[in-house]
């Protein structure tokens, strides 16, 4: 397996990045993730993963390692593909998907555009364990902040947000500050809002 690629950067767009590297310009699929992380230089490295089916070879690139975890991890799960797995992760981050997952948060993954309610159940039963196991997270801990977002979440919904307006925004705040209080989730929230 190609485990990374680096080399000079040719083109960079949304979906993938064309590295030229020992003159041979290599076309990775990447996710706005990764994206957002490339950098405008001329040098760029990104790990890799390879996925080889019977009719193509598919070269997929991340900013990071633990990106390329969550890749592995969400296509070993059935009904979820290499396209589907890109796709949660242009949706959302690393830390917020293994987040939705530790918490069981079936909103949260179904939020994302190909994903069924079956298919985020799926992906939560298959790799709750392993999420927690890998990434060390406590339950205790993923339940506390659950309570927390969703009181947060039902705090701004009598100021007049819709749910779904607020749930990345205060998921977001969360992850950054884990030991934050509900007052400062709140406070947050309305001035980035």
């Amino acid at each position: 397996m190609i485990t990374h690629i680096r080399g000079k950067l040719i083109e960079k767009n949304p979906t993938f990045a064309i590295i030229e590297c020992n003159g041979i310009g290599y076309y990775v699929h990447t996710s706005l993730n990764t994206y957002s992380k490339i950098p405008d230089s001329e040098a760029v490295k990104l790990y890799t993963y390879l996925s080889i089916k019977e009719d193509s070879h598919t070269l997929f690139g991340f900013a990071d390692k633990v990106e390329r975890e969550i890749f592995k991890l969400l296509i070993s799960v059935s009904g979820v593909g290499n396209s589907i797995a890109r796709t949660m992760l242009s949706s959302m981050d690393p830390k917020q998907i293994q987040h939705a997952i530790a918490s069981e948060d079936v909103a949260t993954i179904q939020s994302v555009k190909g994903i069924g309610a079956k298919t985020a159940q799926r992906v939560i039963i298959d790799l709750k364990d392993k999420i927690l196991k890998t990434y060390q997270l406590s339950e205790d801990s993923v339940q506390s902040n659950n309570t927390i977002k969703e009181e947060a979440l039902s705090a701004l919904e009598v100021l007049g947000f819709s749910r779904k307006q607020v749930d990345r925004l205060v998921q977001k705040i969360i992850q950054e500050t884990p030991e934050i209080t509900l007052e400062n989730i709140i406070k947050q929230a309305l001035k980035n809002l």
